[in-house]
C-alpha cells in the first residue's frame, strides 16, 4: 500500500489472503488453533506484514475491559542483561498484541514514584526481576497478576516464576576450576540482599566444600568495576595463602578483579584464575578473553512474558528452568605451583 493512503484494514487483509474477516480476527486475535487451518493462518499473517495492517486495539481494549499492557519490573539498567531481557519480553508480547513498559527502580534510591495514577487500572500484568521487587509494593503491582523472574520458586509473591539454571552456571564454574587443579578460592560476591545471589553463594560453597583439600574466602563488593577493584584488592593482599582462583557473581565484577591483579603485579590467569557470570560484551573485551557462565537474557525474557500471557488466560506456563552454558576462555588456567 502505498505511503500515505488509506490505512489497512482487516477486510483489506482477508481480500489479500483469500478468506474471511472473520478468519483474519481469529489469526490475527490468537485464537484460530482447532479453526483454522495452519498454512491459512501463516497467510493471513503475511498478508497483514506486507500491508501494514495493524489492529484497532483501542476499540478491541474497549470490548474487552483491558488494556494489553504489561510492566517490566528491573533494577537499574546498568548492564546490558536486562536490556537482553526486555527485548525478548517485547517480542513476544507483540506477537500477542502486547505492549511493555518497562519500569527500572533507581539503584540506591529506592523505587521511582508510581508510572500511573493506578497500576491495577492501567495494567494487565506485570513481571519483575526478584532484584526489584521492592519497587512492586510502591506501584501496588504485587495486586496484578504477576510472574517473578529470578525469584525463590518457593516464596514467590507471583503467580509462576521463570529462572534461569544459575545454581547449575555455578556448579560448572567450580567443576572446571577444581578440575584445572585448583582449591583456595576467593568468591567475590554481589553486596545485593537477592535470592538469585544467596543461590551463587550456597552452589559454589558446597561444591567447593565436597572437594578434599579445599578453601574458599568470601568478600562482598557492590557491582560496579571500582567497588570490585577495592574488594578484590583487599580480598588478595590479606594474610594467608592468596586465593589461586576468583569467583565473580558478575562480569562487570570480574573486570574489577583484573585491575585489582595488575595493581598487585599479579597475572591472569598465570597467577590467578578468575571467573565471570553472565557473558556480557564485556567478557570478551577483557584481555585475556573472560570464562564465564552465557546467559541467554532475550530467552530469558521471551519464556517470562509467555508465562505471564499464560496466567491471564488461566494456563499453567510452562515448568523447568532456562539452561546455562560455561564459556571458557583465556582467564582460567591450571594453578601455580608456587
Amino acid at each position: 500500500m502505498a505511503r500515505g493512503s488509506t490505512r489497512p484494514t482487516s477486510r483489506d487483509v482477508a481480500r489479500a489472503a483469500g478468506v474471511s474477516q472473520a478468519a483474519v480476527s481469529l489469526v490475527l486475535g490468537d485464537k484460530w488453533r482447532g479453526r483454522v487451518a495452519e498454512t491459512t493462518a501463516e497467510r493471513v499473517r503475511e498478508a497483514a506484514r506486507e500491508l501494514g495492517y495493524r489492529p484497532n486495539l483501542a476499540a478491541r481494549n474497549l470490548r474487552l475491559g483491558r488494556t494489553r499492557t504489561v510492566l517490566l519490573v528491573v533494577p537499574a539498567l546498568t548492564t546490558e542483561f536486562f536490556a537482553g531481557v526486555y527485548t525478548g519480553a517485547a517480542r513476544v508480547a507483540a506477537e500477542h498484541g502486547f505492549g511493555v513498559v518497562l519500569y527500572p527502580s533507581p539503584e540506591g534510591v529506592g523505587p521511582a514514584r508510581d508510572p500511573f495514577a493506578s497500576a491495577q487500572a492501567a495494567l494487565d500484568g506485570v513481571l519483575a526481576s526478584s532484584m526489584a521487587a521492592d519497587a512492586l509494593t510502591a506501584i501496588r503491582g504485587d495486586q496484578l497478576p504477576l510472574v517473578m523472574l529470578d525469584s525463590d520458586p518457593s516464596g514467590s509473591l507471583g503467580a509462576a516464576t521463570v529462572n534461569l539454571d544459575i545454581a547449575d552456571g555455578v556448579r560448572q564454574v567450580a567443576d572446571h576450576l577444581l578440575g584445572l587443579g585448583h582449591r583456595r578460592f576467593l568468591h567475590l560476591a554481589a553486596d545485593i540482599p537477592s535470592w538469585t545471589f544467596e543461590v551463587r553463594a550456597r552452589e559454589l560453597a558446597a561444591r567447593v566444600g565436597a572437594a578434599a583439600g579445599t578453601s574458599l574466602r568470601t568478600a562482598a563488593a557492590p557491582i560496579s568495576i571500582d567497588g570490585a577493584l577495592a574488594a578484590a584488592a583487599a580480598a588478595l593482599s590479606a594474610p594467608g595463602p592468596r586465593p589461586t582462583a576468583v569467583v565473580c557473581d558478575d562480569d562487570k565484577l570480574a573486570a574489577g578483579v583484573y585491575k585489582a591483579l595488575r595493581r598487585l603485579g599479579l597475572r591472569v590467569p598465570d597467577d590467578v584464575s578468575v571467573t565471570g557470570l553472565d557473558d556480557l560484551a564485556l567478557a570478551t573485551a577483557l584481555d585475556p578473553e573472560l570464562t564465564t557462565v552465557r546467559l541467554d537474557a532475550e530467552l530469558f525474557g521471551e519464556r517470562g512474558m509467555r508465562a505471564l500471557l499464560a496466567v491471564l488466560e488461566g494456563r499453567a506456563p510452562d515448568a523447568g528452568d532456562i539452561p546455562v552454558e560455561l564459556v571458557v576462555r583465556a582467564s582460567t588456567g591450571p594453578p601455580n605451583a608456587s
